[in-house]
């Protein structure tokens, strides 16, 4: 499958970063073509611009800051989201890559009465977010109720590419742990993505 990596993390040996390296070794491994969104290695812009969201109901989306992002998006099978979760949401970086990549006309369709959106994303069959979280699971959880799942798993992907299968990996506690804890997270990282290749 043709796969897009997208990194969202500022910071060029944190964490994050090795955990999408991983990944990546791991597609490639497994025969898939894999492309890489560096979001801060881009200078990716996020904040939509006033010309994009007047042009949200125009007769054509205004694709002409983003269209490289718009392209590898659209041509993609299998998609894997690499990010930290700050204050249980996602890094500004990553909400305007959605904002201005996931746009009408290229994520989805208005509806003439302005009803429910029409997916546009048929082409996408697997998406994977991996994330690493500073709080522990049970906060996430029975707390908060996992806001950047339900997201991505019911808002994003699930108006946008409903066929889609959705996975997340969730690693918490991140700035406290053992050595043989991020091996085993990197481990579920290639069990995942290893059932890409028999999906």
């Amino acid at each position: 499958m043709k796969c897009l990596v997208v990194i969202a993390h500022p910071v060029h040996d944190s964490l994050c970063r090795a955990l999408a390296q991983h990944a990546i070794s791991t597609l490639t491994a497994h025969g898939h073509d894999v492309v890489v969104d560096d979001l801060y290695g881009a200078g990716f812009a996020p904040a939509l611009t006033a010309t994009e969201r007047a042009s949200y109901y125009g007769p054509a989306f205004d694709a002409n800051a983003t269209a490289t992002h718009i392209a590898r998006l659209q041509a993609v099978e299998a998609l894997v989201l690499v990010f930290p979760t700050w204050w249980f949401g996602f890094p500004a970086m990553l909400k305007g890559w959605f904002d201005r990549v996931w746009a009408p006309g290229v994520a989805y369709d208005h509806a003439g009465d302005l009803g429910p959106i029409r997916p546009r994303l048929d082409k996408l069959r697997h998406a994977l977010a991996i994330t690493s979280l500073g709080s522990p699971w049970w906060v996430d959880r029975f707390i908060l109720r996992q806001p950047v799942k339900r997201v991505l798993k019911t808002a994003l992907l699930g108006t946008c590419a409903p066929q889609c299968r959705f996975g997340m990996l969730s690693l918490y506690r991140a700035e406290s742990l053992a050595p043989d804890q991020v091996q085993a997270f990197r481990a579920r990282i290639g069990r995942t993505l290893s059932k890409w290749a028999r999906a």
